[in-house]
């Protein structure tokens, strides 16, 4: 997904930068992280070439746990997900599930090992109308699936109402794909014997599993009328509608919020809809 979207995103940096060094103010964001996975889950992020880091690129979060990151800048771009299944043995970190490789809890500029569900943001990234600048943002399985996922803008209540609130929508996948993953697809637990030899830890993309062009949207089948979705595409997106199904799944997939102050991301929140 990120190929065409941040092409088409990154001609508005340009104005972007010209804006914050003519003396407009760029105000920090928050991002707010929460668990309500049965598990613990170690969130990470990558930030994008060439855009400021974000303050952190690792934690662990225990079920039931939030963690508020403030200081993410308004022009940051990059992605996040959760990492679960990690343990610590030799002296080395090292997770089952969406692993950066760096041995760390810290991932340090290093991305996570697909299959992985990303919540993938760019801020600060095209016009939003009367000045203002519009963050994009979505939820992506093209790389495959590892933990259910939310983001959910956070606006200024006094900023709620009208059009411009609405489109500041939620976005997820709330369903557990692993559930459902077809067995050429599904990437299981390291085998320690028992029942947890079997688990399915997460869901690989078509384009991960096969890695043909026609799967990966690349080569002659590189554009969207050459590139349909496929049996297992149709399949996350049964699970996960409003969530990115393979590479030229952008109508339906593509959020955008003018007026948010920062992000919630919630990981299993469908176990929160039941508490």
């Amino acid at each position: 997904m990120y190929q065409d979207f941040q092409q088409w995103i990154d001609w508005n940096f340009d104005t972007l930068l010209r804006m914050t060094s003519s003396g407009a103010a760029a105000v920090n964001f928050t991002f707010h992280f929460h668990n309500n996975c049965p598990e613990t889950v170690w969130p990470a992020a990558l930030s994008s070439a060439g855009r400021p880091p974000f303050p952190t690129t690792g934690f662990a979060l225990p079920p039931g746990a939030s963690l508020s990151v403030a200081g993410v800048t308004a022009t940051w771009s990059g992605r996040v997900w959760g990492r679960h299944r990690c343990a610590t043995g030799g002296g080395r970190f090292y997770c089952e599930s969406g692993d950066c490789g760096t041995g760390q809890v810290a991932c340090n500029g290093a991305g996570g090992a697909p299959p992985a569900t990303l919540a993938e943001f760019t801020l600060g990234g095209g016009g939003g109308g009367a000045g203002a600048l519009s963050d994009f943002y979505d939820v992506s399985n093209v790389d495959g699936f590892n933990l259910p996922v939310e983001v959910r803008p956070e606006l200024l209540e006094r900023r709620q109402e009208g059009a411009a609130a609405a489109l500041c929508r939620t976005t997820a996948c709330p369903a557990d794909i692993n559930r459902v993953c077809p067995s050429e697809l599904a990437v299981r637990a390291a085998d320690r014997g028992g029942a947890a030899a079997a688990a399915v830890v997460a869901c690989k993309s078509a384009c991960l599993a096969f890695g043909t062009d026609e799967q990966c949207c690349r080569g002659r089948f590189a554009s969207p009328d050459k590139c349909a979705p496929s049996e297992y595409s149709r399949l996350f997106k049964a699970q996960c509608p409003q969530a990115y199904s393979y590479a030229f799944d952008d109508r339906s997939s593509t959020f955008t919020c003018a007026n948010a102050t920062g992000y919630r991301i919630t990981f299993c929140p469908a176990a929160a809809a039941k508490n």
